[in-house]
């Protein structure tokens, strides 16, 4: 490939970045989508971008009325100002209620006088970029499959010999099928639109092809925001790799540092595995309050709570210190976001997840994986979606504490949530329920840590208003992991478990 090759931008935040550098100057692409997939929006942030670059745009319509662009236009901020426009939508015959031609085909009379009408444009405005917003009418009046075909290549033709770079819509509602307008483009975008059982629409944006340069291939989801189209790349590991240093993180809570010999190592994924309630996310945030005393940034995304629970929770449970945890928001320490499934897509959501790390989140909580997998329509690529994301994390040097609920309160032996992740993670807690003379009491225990050794106790875990901590070896006790344990012996017991 040349590597002289000059790009444009396209305008769209997280398309220069899917494409590599942007649009190839002088290029023909092709971006197709279903009817409200955010074509004209595209079209648009590219012409009013390089308006604002003093490049003179042309901005040809054959679908899309001046009033429907401005309108578009108004509804995110923008003006059509400084961009010449071609209004094609309707013709003069149409407008003053002349009848139509009914004895020659449209591609004998009405082609023609159209493209008569767009060489006019170009040949006045001498423009370096175009849209073209019309080849599903070209394709209409074009009639046949040859026609059409030799329609596109003249154009092709004629861009090239005028080093236009060209960008043209097409609304995929092919009357032809057998017509592949893709084949005799540079470059071809494809924007989908999807509606799920229960929330806002999905978009997703692919390219299938730009000749002489690379891009990133996949499916990337994209927002239609006040502002325009936003896209947000899939994230890719291994273009993320850098140096750090590793280092413990503390609990604050002394008997459960022993069990994990020291804390929880940076650049780490670790597990938090149990029923619900049983003080897996008090636990997050009980590492999350140690790290912001030391300055370090978090960041915590929750699907199963609103923020207000959070912050109280925390402040009760944790004895959180220096004005508690609305001071560490407002200091910028801790960004919490609550996040709805039915709302943010799994791309949206990594891109979140990436702003956090690039401004300086040095620890990750996900509350809960659960949430989190409602998050996502193909259930099947859950995985393989979290593999990428936690190995982003991992390289970055950001400790990642995810919580995952299982079903049932005394849950035992292999009871599983609805997804195992445990393979992905390098340590695992893992929380109980157990009953004790006549008592619900909680257990924790270290399941595995990757990186070391750790204790392979299983200690009571008590949660109350003097905050959390963690008791002595449950050694005379058997199966309490099991829900149901056997007393052998006397064992001194924490207050609330005697």
């Amino acid at each position: 490939m040349d590597a002289n090759k000059q790009f444009v931008p396209t305008g769209v935040p997280g398309l220069d970045h899917v494409l590599m550098g942007g649009y190839l100057r002088e290029g023909f692409y092709l971006v197709q989508g279903d009817p409200g997939s955010g074509k004209t929006t595209v079209a648009l942030q590219f012409a009013i971008g390089r308006t604002a670059a003093k490049e003179k745009t042309l901005y040809i319509t054959l679908t899309e009325s001046r009033r429907d662009l401005d309108r578009t236009c108004r509804a995110h901020g923008w003006t059509l100002d400084g961009i010449e426009l071609c209004d094609l939508s309707k013709s003069a015959a149409n407008l003053l209620g002349e009848p139509e031609s009914s004895v020659f085909h449209p591609s004998e009379t009405e082609l023609g006088e159209t493209t008569k009408l767009i060489l006019a444009a170009i040949e006045a405005a001498k423009p370096k970029h175009v849209v073209f917003d019309g080849l599903s009418e070209m394709r209409l009046l074009s009639g046949n499959v040859l026609v059409y075909r030799r329609q596109l290549l003249a154009l092709k033709e004629f861009f090239a010999e005028r080093h236009t770079t060209v960008i043209l819509l097409d609304d995929r509602s092919s009357a032809f099928g057998e017509v592949q307008p893709e084949s005799l483009v540079g470059g071809n975008l494809v924007m989908e639109r999807t509606l799920p059982v229960y929330g806002r629409a999905r978009r997703r944006l692919y390219v299938t092809k730009v000749r002489g340069s690379e891009f990133r291939e996949g499916f990337h989801d994209y927002e239609i925001k006040t502002g325009g189209v936003v896209i947000h790349p899939r994230l890719v590991a291994a273009e993320h790799h850098a140096s750090f240093k590793r280092e413990e993180l503390t609990s604050g809570i002394a008997n459960l540092d022993a069990m994990l010999a020291g804390g929880l190592t940076s650049g780490l994924t670790t597990l938090l595995l149990g029923p619900a309630g049983v003080g897996k996310s008090t636990i997050a945030m009980q590492f999350a309050v140690s790290a912001m005393t030391t300055g370090k940034k978090v960041a915590s995304y929750v699907f199963d709570e609103v923020i207000d629970t959070l912050v109280e929770r925390t402040e009760k449970l944790c004895l959180t210190q220096d004005g508690g945890v609305r001071e560490y928001i407002r200091k910028g320490l801790l960004h919490a976001q609550q996040v709805d499934p039915a709302e943010m897509s799994p791309g949206a959501f990594a891109h979140e997840v990436r702003r956090a790390v690039e401004d300086g989140a040095k620890v990750i909580i996900i509350d809960s994986l659960n949430g989190y997998l409602n998050a996502m329509p193909e259930e099947r690529f859950l995985t393989t979606h979290l593999h990428e994301m936690f190995s982003y994390l991992n390289q970055k040097g950001v400790l990642t504490i995810m919580v995952v609920a299982q079903h049932g309160m005394l849950v035992g032996g292999g009871a599983a949530g609805d997804v195992d992740v445990s393979y992905l993670a390098d340590t695992v807690l893992l929380f109980r329920y157990f009953e004790a003379k006549g008592e619900i009491l909680q257990a924790v225990g270290v399941f595995k840590k990757r990186t070391g050794a750790h204790e392979r106790t299983i200690r009571q875990l008590t949660i109350s208003s003097q905050g959390v901590a963690v008791g002595e070896p449950l050694r005379e006790f058997r199966g309490v992991m099991t829900g149901v344990p056997q007393y052998d012996g006397r064992t001194e017991m924490l207050p609330g478990g005697k």
